[in-house]
């Protein structure tokens, strides 16, 4: 089961592990219904096809990704292995997870069946020979990232009669999800905070991303009692641990580095996201936390001065290897880095909510027209995000008649869940509608060499390429520590 601190472990039910038979929602969830719904889909397709600003800028940054060109040849494998020692070779799957997708996403714009075929053939020949997820400590990081990128391809094309569902909806909950939800209870057998945030975010947007497709309630009451409550570095309050009296938050990733920190943004945005689109409001938990976190990062990330107050962690095995890291610092940052993660975030604050979040619309602004998959440099850190926001998440102002809840499913205060009044089958494609490095204090290390506290630190350096970083020009922008007098302990 996923573990969860304090009165609020087994609030929910989360005794349920996902090896074992669970019981399916009685009726299902809305669909499709993960980063997109029906509405956003027919959006899409009006406004490019009235060409309308800035979807023509989004929709050209898809048509141009060889990603999305129809008859992309898929090249499934029984086995994907991720992580130093093993025969890697995840890079094959997540170039054909993001052709599915954008193959997918390119027909419920055009109406063009030839790009719905192709993903449709990708997500088949996947499902018909994939069996396992394997590799070091990483294994975790490509069982979530591609587990929920997988999820949302698949959403897409559910309908479609070629499509074998069953079985892929079997390779997700036998493959991808076990990995996910294991990491989320033990950690790789390490302490709850060995990992930072990002790990426990990729695990849980698997975790939902899975249970939504599958209409397995029990699943998606997990990760949303995780989000809130979990023991490790990814549950919202871990992630986002010093809240400050400006309308800021402190994302506990920044004391690591600028690449991790907007992948875990991006990541928290997505299951909040995903959760919305049920009826499930992640993004106004806490008095809107993730906003005020995601507004720090934005300003960091643009070069601005922000607060940091030191944080340390516990790391090791259980019955192991023990010692603690502190990150004193925001570590310094390029202020033109990219990545495809704000036109979400940003559009569900200031458009559906209506509320101010001047630096989440000024780097969403920067960062448009936001491409995807093999726009962001060729190594994995490139694919993290399924991206294409200014596409698919440009919005109008919500109405006061619309309760701020346009173009999507209404988010519930409680999280209770919902189907957000989105129910039936996808829209005809096509069819028009309205509408700084962290210190090290007493650390230290595992013994011989083992994998338990492995970062994906090979991704700052892909990372790092595809923005143009290089240290020896000084290109990095270091920002000093200002201490603020108003905060909320952790």
């Amino acid at each position: 089961m996923l573990k969860a601190t304090g009165a609020a472990a087994g609030a929910v039910g989360i005794g349920t592990a996902l090896g074992t038979t669970t019981a399916a929602a009685a009726t299902p969830y809305a669909h499709p219904g993960l980063l997109h719904t029906r509405a956003d889909l027919a959006r899409m397709a009006a406004k490019v096809k009235a060409g309308a600003a800035p979807y023509t800028a989004g929709f050209a940054r898809l048509t141009a990704n060889r990603h999305a060109r129809s008859g992309w040849t898929a090249n499934p494998q029984t086995t994907v292995y991720r992580g130093a020692g093993s025969p890697q070779n995840y890079t094959i799957l997540y170039n054909d997870i993001h052709a599915a997708y954008q193959n997918a996403l390119r027909w419920h714009v055009t109406g063009d069946g030839a790009h719905a075929d192709t993903a449709v053939a990708i997500l088949n020949a996947w499902s018909a020979k994939l069996t396992g997820v394997q590799g070091s400590a990483d294994r975790f990081l490509a069982a979530g990232l591609y587990g929920y990128q997988f999820a949302n391809a698949a959403e897409l094309v559910r309908d479609r009669e070629d499509f074998d569902l069953a079985r892929f909806q079997e390779m997700l909950t036998t493959v991808f999800a076990p990995l996910s939800e294991s990491f989320l209870t033990h950690h790789n057998n390490a302490v709850d905070s060995n990992y930072w945030a990002n790990w426990d975010l990729t695990a849980l947007a698997c975790v939902l991303a899975t249970g939504i497709l599958c209409d397995d309630r029990s699943q998606v009451a997990r990760a949303v009692d995780y989000f809130k409550h979990g023991a490790g570095m990814g549950s919202v309050k871990n992630a986002i641990p010093v809240v400050y009296g400006d309308g800021l938050a402190e994302w506990v990733e920044a004391g690591r580095d600028q690449g991790h920190a907007l992948l875990g943004v991006g990541l928290m945005g997505t299951v909040c996201e995903m959760a919305w689109n049920q009826g499930i409001d992640l993004y106004g938990y806490d008095d809107s936390r993730f906003l005020k976190g995601a507004q720090y990062v934005a300003k960091w990330s643009m070069g601005g001065e922000v607060p940091y107050t030191a944080n340390t962690r516990r790391k090791g095995a259980i019955g192991g290897w023990s010692g603690t890291e502190t990150a004193s610092a925001a570590a310094g940052v390029d202020p033109a880095m990219r990545r495809p993660v704000w036109a979400m975030i940003a559009n569900h604050y200031t458009k559906r909510r209506g509320l101010s979040a001047t630096y989440l619309t000024r780097i969403a602004a920067q960062a448009a027209p936001e491409g995807g998959g093999g726009d962001y440099g060729p190594n994995s850190g490139g694919y993290d995000q399924l991206g294409f926001g200014t596409l698919a998440f440009t919005r109008d102002r919500a109405s006061a008649a619309d309760g701020g809840n346009a173009d999507s499913g209404t988010g519930s205060a409680d999280g209770a869940g919902g189907t957000g009044g989105k129910g039936g089958t996808a829209a005809s494609p096509g069819a028009s509608a309205a509408g700084s490095v962290p210190s090290v204090a007493g650390s230290a290390s595992p013994a011989g060499g083992g994998d338990l506290a492995a970062t994906g630190s090979e991704e700052i350096v892909g990372w790092s390429a595809a923005a143009g970083i290089t240290a020896i020009a000084g290109g990095l922008l270091m920002l000093r520590r200002r201490d603020k007098g108003r905060h909320e302990a952790p």
